[in-house]
């Protein structure tokens, strides 16, 4: 039954895509975050899913005739410089065989961005995007935390299965970089029920977080609830609900989850905590040594005696410091554009969703830089999808700030003219 209901929903993804090429788009955001197909139980569950409906993105965008021209944004330019950097360090990696492998990966993982700066061309279509990683996300994130309350928070939440976030603790920084976007599908839409279940997901979600058992995920979530009550405008009523809801859930969390939490303060005892500082250290160590190619990919294997466990360790550890550098650019230059944009905009007459998905997505980045410190994401999808919606988002602002100055402009030569006529 399960592999007939995908199939229906490939089925109704493709005829969408085939129709409107920029519902491709949002399919595809669909399969990689839900990866719906991987719940079948039958032929479908080893489909390659994502790549049909890849392809048929592809074809279609060759052909659609309501597309734009690439941004102009320097963050695209730079994303191709940082994906020619990895051919050149994997051409040089220690491991050649393991490295072109991962590289293929990186590159089905980026390709897809094309579409989506493209075809995404108006308000409207950005804010289905963003509404739809987010709830793709935020549906398993609530079953989990459904699951988390009914079970006392005893066992651990992980996330959907064949994603990049199907382990607990990449999983819990997943739910919490979608918890803002999932604010903004909660702010521009006018359903009220789909306002109110939204903002109930919120706390589900959260709980779904606590379960996965992550110590990094609970200093992201910390950081995420400090930034969403410093951009709320009900901070009177903000702060006393995180206080209500942390009191309330501690008599419910098992000891053993505080004793997990506990060890960040005794880092020095905890095994894993202190292989990752020595994997860290190998890896800065290494790159000193190498710093324009690193160790290519996978190359933790030569290095050190376990994963980076660290996105930043990740990359420069993997293609040395220009990479970083390339990467970390696009990462601190968006949240830059986040936090400038919306003092451009704010005297345009209806330019109010400019701040609130600027402020949003700049916590969604947040998350992620203090999430991934402690687990090695680097090329996740996730992260540049943030990224090009911060391309789009930039794009669509400044068009609409340029036709509010084209329009005062005219409005100022007309009653020029009406002046001119009546003195004479």
């Amino acid at each position: 039954m399960r592999d007939i209901v995908v199939l229906i929903f490939l089925a109704g993804c493709i005829i969408a895509a085939l129709k409107k090429p920029w519902l491709g788009v949002l399919s595809l955001a669909i399969f990689s975050y839900l990866n719906p197909h991987a719940y079948a139980w039958g032929f479908v569950k080893s489909l390659p899913v994502f790549y049909v409906l890849f392809l048929v993105v592809a074809i279609r965008t060759i052909t659609a005739k309501d597309k734009q021209p690439l941004p102009k944004d320097w963050r695209i330019p730079v994303f191709v410089m940082l994906w020619a950097y990895f051919i050149i360090t994997s051409s040089q990696a220690y491991f050649p065989d393991l490295a072109w492998k991962k590289f293929w990966f990186v590159t089905k993982i980026y390709i897809p961005f094309y579409f989506t700066l493209v075809l995404i061309n108006t308000r409207e279509k950005l804010y289905a995007l963003i509404s739809t990683i987010g709830a793709s996300i935020g549906i398993v994130a609530v079953k989990g935390g459904i699951f988390a309350i009914l079970t006392g928070f005893s066992n651990r939440v992980y996330g959907p299965p064949k994603t990049q976030f199907e382990d607990n603790n990449s999983f819990a920084v997943a739910m919490l970089i979608a918890i803002p976007l999932l604010l903004i599908w909660q702010k521009e839409t006018i359903n009220p029920w789909l306002k109110k279940g939204i903002l109930a997901a919120i706390p589900i979600i959260y709980a779904s977080s606590l379960c996965s058992w992550s110590r990094g995920a609970l200093l992201t979530m910390v950081m995420l609830t400090i930034i969403l009550i410093w951009n709320s405008k009900r901070k009177y009523l903000a702060i006393p609900l995180v206080f209500a809801g942390a009191f309330f859930v501690k008599d419910y969390l098992p000891k053993e989850w505080f004793g997990r939490m506990n060890t960040m303060e005794t880092y020095e005892d905890d095994q894993s905590a202190m292989g990752r500082i020595v994997a860290w250290t190998d890896g800065w160590n290494h790159t000193l040594e190498h710093p324009l190619l690193g160790s290519g990919f996978e190359g933790w294997m030569y290095v050190t005696q376990r994963d980076w466990h660290s996105s930043y360790v990740e990359m420069f550890s993997e293609h040395g410091f220009i990479a970083f550098g390339l990467w970390l650019s696009l990462i601190v230059g968006s949240l830059i554009t986040l936090t400038t944009l919306p003092k451009k905009t704010s005297h345009v007459k209806g330019s109010e969703w400019v701040g609130h998905y600027c402020y949003m997505l700049r916590a969604s980045l947040i998350c992620y830089m203090v999430g991934t410190a402690f687990l090695g994401l680097s090329y996740w999808d996730l992260l540049y999808h943030l990224v090009f919606i911060t391309v789009l988002v930039k794009k669509i602002a400044l068009e609409e700030l340029a036709a509010y100055k084209i329009e005062g402009a005219k409005l100022i030569n007309t009653a020029k003219r009406g002046i001119a006529i009546n003195t004479a």
